[in-house]
């Protein structure tokens, strides 16, 4: 691919777009928000497979029951939205190195369905989670790299002086080979941009219960969660992963604003390093949280909110 085409692909897409998910979603309480926008973007996006990514903390014992956790709840999001949507199951452990994939349903699925796009038309990716299930299909077929457009939240802000964030530095190696690959790029930085697009219990409980029972899950998931640490204190939850799919929808800057950038990769301390030879990426700094929340609710839970006018 050419760096002309490689920028073209990296503008907010015009007219209805495929795309695929690639989720950790027993991870948090904000992949369940992001599927849920996502689906319910219609008019828009075509959702044709929803991915589980693998990951490791205190929710899962490894890898791989991460992975397992994360395609049970992929089906309980599915079921409370009256979706259908295939689902795979992805990795059961993070790279090994940068030359080896993981081969799972997932990486052999995109790997086989990225034959049926191309630079000019291509598949959106958007991935929310440790991004092992897209490098080992890169690493399954290139043409992954020339026939999509991949959109992950991942890393943090330019000014942080590091990158260990969770989604990256699970699997460095996964990041290195999508980010030296050449797919057209947007990234979605943690803290210090998309740590911006917080909501509150009172706001939950406002626009989210008693809606419909996919709202209803997503807000009291996310309040009993935020309660099992801050119960009686005021707080705000992070909603991360909602953002990569409002990056699609972005038309005229209006949820988000970002730039043209010469790719960084991290290196396995954590750190980014730009190369000498990068290609360009995009690279989401600002996001219009007021904004973003209100196609959210109104795409989730069907009230009709007025647009603030600046």
């Amino acid at each position: 691919m050419d760096e002309i085409r490689r920028i073209a692909n990296l503008e907010v897409p015009k007219g209805k777009i495929d795309a695929v998910l690639d989720t950790d979603a027993f991870n948090e309480v904000d992949d369940q928000f992001a599927i849920a926008y996502l689906l319910r973007s219609k008019d828009k996006i075509r959702t044709v497979a929803i991915y589980a990514a693998p990951f490791f903390n205190g929710l899962s014992t490894g890898p791989a029951d991460g992975m397992e956790k994360s395609y049970k709840e992929i089906f309980h999001i599915l079921d409370l939205a009256g979706e259908k949507v295939d689902a795979y199951r992805g990795s059961d452990r993070f790279l090994s190195d940068e030359e080896t994939p993981v081969v799972s349903p997932a990486a052999e699925d995109l790997a086989k369905r990225a034959e049926e796009y191309s630079p000019e038309r291509p598949l959106y990716v958007l991935t929310i989670g440790a991004i092992t299930n897209i490098a080992s299909a890169i690493l399954l077929n290139p043409k992954v790299a020339e026939n999509t457009v991949v959109v992950w939240l991942g890393g943090n802000a330019e000014h942080f002086t590091h990158m260990k964030e969770f989604n990256m530095i699970q699997d460095v190696a996964a990041a290195r080979v999508v980010m030296n690959s050449g797919v057209p790029f947007v990234r979605l930085p943690c803290m210090g941009v998309v740590s911006s697009f917080t909501i509150s219990k009172p706001e939950l409980e406002y626009w989210f219960i008693g809606k419909n029972p996919l709202a209803d899950y997503l807000a009291k998931n996310a309040i009993r969660s935020a309660d099992s640490y801050a119960k009686g204190a005021p707080w705000t939850r992070v909603i991360w992963d909602v953002t990569t799919v409002g990056w699609l929808l972005n038309e005229d800057d209006r949820f988000m604003l970002s730039r043209l950038v010469p790719t960084s990769v991290p290196s396995y301390d954590g750190y980014l390093t730009c190369l000498p030879d990068a290609h360009l990426s995009r690279y989401v700094y600002h996001i219009n949280r007021d904004a973003l929340w209100r196609d959210v609710i109104m795409k989730i839970t069907g009230c009709e909110i007025p647009e603030i006018e600046f």
